[in-house]
């Protein structure tokens, strides 16, 4: 209950939240979720097109696109200025994208595919939370929400950069958790399982899938719209005292 009495309620309004990687797979489905809660939606991407026609599919005035990679630094910089500029401040941002476009045998990643994976998943999601962390200690609220994987904790074959990569970004969680507590900024890790999406789909069609889904205790990989409950939560006035951690949706992965 709160001091008045009531349990706040899990939702967005009058919120304004960024969300990367949102053009496809979880990213979009919390981005629409996010909208549907009440908030002001900044939709990022690499593609112009693709979050021109994800607008157009959400509610009028409710969202709108910045174009950008999240590893380019200044890219980044501006689009939180051109955010505060637009709506005067910024309460919540979910870095949810990130790239695994290998499966491949640790002995035979190229160096190369392992510095775009780290670049994009684990340095892409500090400049995020940098850039949005500066205005957030300035205006003394904000949540961060880091879309991280089950595998940042749990081995698997074949993904050693990604699993690295989210594995970094659950550590970082916990540093800029403990840096920024005092100044009213939460920052908290939302750790997937498997969800069928771009990303995963080819490996789950695969004889991997079968596998998967025997280690998942539900059964089944998970739906995007199971994921998005958990990122209003967290974004959420209901947690606001919560930082540091890590919810897990996973469907029971976590538990082996």
């Amino acid at each position: 209950m709160s001091a008045a009495g009531q349990a706040p309620a899990v939702r967005l309004d009058g919120k304004v939240v960024w969300v990367t990687g949102a053009s496809r797979g979880l990213g979009r489905s919390v981005a629409t979720g996010l909208v549907a809660a009440g908030a002001q939606v900044v939709l990022s991407a690499r593609s112009a097109e693709d979050l021109d026609r994800l607008v157009a599919e959400l509610p009028r005035d409710s969202c709108s696109p910045i174009a950008l990679t999240v590893d380019d630094e200044p890219a980044v910089d501006a689009a939180v200025e051109q955010i505060v500029a637009r709506h005067g401040r910024l309460d919540g941002l979910v870095n949810g994208a990130g790239i695994s476009p290998t499966f491949t045998p640790a002995v035979d990643v190229a160096a190369a595919d392992w510095r775009q994976v780290l670049g994009v998943n684990l340095t892409g999601t500090f400049l995020c939370a940098r850039a949005a962390g500066r205005q957030m200690l300035a205006q003394g609220s904000g949540s961060v929400v880091n879309v991280t994987s089950v595998h940042a904790r749990q081995g698997f074959e074949r993904i050693a950069a990604y699993a690295a990569s989210k594995g970094g970004v659950e550590a970082l969680t916990r540093v800029l958790s403990l840096e920024w507590a005092t100044a009213g900024v939460r920052v908290n890790n939302l750790a997937p399982g498997y969800y069928d999406t771009d990303l995963s789909h080819g490996l789950l069609e695969s004889r991997w899938g079968d596998r998967i889904r025997s280690r998942t205790p539900m059964g089944r990989t998970g739906l995007p719209h199971e994921l998005v409950g958990a990122a209003v939560f967290l974004l959420s006035d209901a947690a606001s005292f919560v930082t540091g951690s890590t919810l897990t949706v996973d469907g029971g992965w976590s538990a082996w």
